[in-house]
């Protein structure tokens, strides 16, 4: 297992950051981490990391305890911080280099990570000469340079251009497939687009765990339809599964079922029951962006 954590607790002052969370993620996978600000995902990715050793419960690197051996679960681990620390004024390669050295690496290990990370039309310049895109990708082959097993990245779109998003995704989903990847973001889309798993957390606390075609599956279903009148809402919990209906337009109703079971037919049936004709009837999931605000706003 190359992440696992087991009742991990942390608490500042009186106020707790991290209640009693357990995960562990195996080789390989790439994982959203998602929650609102102030959820703990950073309290998390530090302790991953080693910043933070004072915790309650157990957290290990390819079985290796964290607090006991930190430097050893840091050759490990490649690390990309939400405000990618570079020193602006070195070169990219110069910049590369230093890195390297830290771990004791090659030469050969920068020109790797360099075209890696498609980096070569940049190298020769200085950090301050990139635009944001280019230099998430040297704070990306800076946290790949000593070629670690798990790769954790702290929200790594933030700030970028639409195309520079996609650049970035890509890459990180290329490089994802020979390492263990925790992902920190709020940009729902990206979780759809790189990610096998997700792991939800609010107020310090797990509230959601799996695999990414599970919870699309396991989806709350809505169905839009449009009448040719106007119907009391209540009306429409004659419906079984039926959880909630509002109007969202002129006689265009939005219908929140609890199953998986296609309920298109029910809603014609209705319909037609009290004598209105169906305009159109579309179904579809909720997105996991609603699913995130569903379980983080309670």
């Amino acid at each position: 297992m190359s992440i696992s954590t087991e009742g991990i607790t942390k608490t500042y002052n009186s106020q707790k950051a991290l209640n009693n969370v357990s995960f562990e993620i195996p080789k390989g996978q790439i994982v959203g981490f998602l929650g609102p600000n102030g959820a703990g995902k950073s309290t998390m990715m530090k302790i991953l990391t080693g910043y933070i050793n004072t915790y309650e419960g157990d957290a290990k690197i390819n079985n290796i305890d964290i607090r006991k051996y930190p430097l050893d679960i840091q050759h490990n681990i490649g690390y990309l911080p939400e405000h990618n620390p570079l020193y602006t004024d070195m070169y990219v390669r110069e910049f590369l280099n230093f890195n390297a050295n830290i771990y004791n690496c090659s030469k050969n290990s920068v020109e790797d990570v360099i075209d890696l990370t498609n980096l070569s039309p940049e190298a020769h310049k200085k950090i301050n000469q990139l635009s944001k895109g280019y230099r998430q990708r040297v704070g990306l082959a800076a946290a790949l340079v000593h070629d670690p097993e798990i790769l954790i990245l702290d929200e790594p779109t933030t700030g970028l251009d639409p195309n520079q998003l996609v650049e970035i995704r890509s890459l990180i989903k290329s490089i994802g497939k020979d390492k263990t990847t925790l992902l920190s973001t709020h940009i729902m889309q990206e979780v759809e687009a790189i990610c096998d798993r997700v792991i939800i957390i609010n107020k310090g606390e797990v509230v959601a765990d799996e695999m990414l075609d599970d919870l699309t599956k396991n989806q709350q279903q809505i169905i839009h339809v449009e009448l040719d009148y106007s119907v009391e809402l209540e009306a429409f919990n004659r419906l079984s599964k039926v959880k909630k209906a509002e109007e969202i337009g002129l006689y265009t109703y939005e219908l929140h079922f609890d199953t998986d079971k296609d309920m298109r037919s029910y809603v014609f049936d209705f319909a037609h029951d009290i004598g209105l004709k169906i305009k159109t009837l579309n179904r579809k999931n909720q997105s996991l962006e609603e699913l995130f605000k569903s379980l983080t706003s309670k």
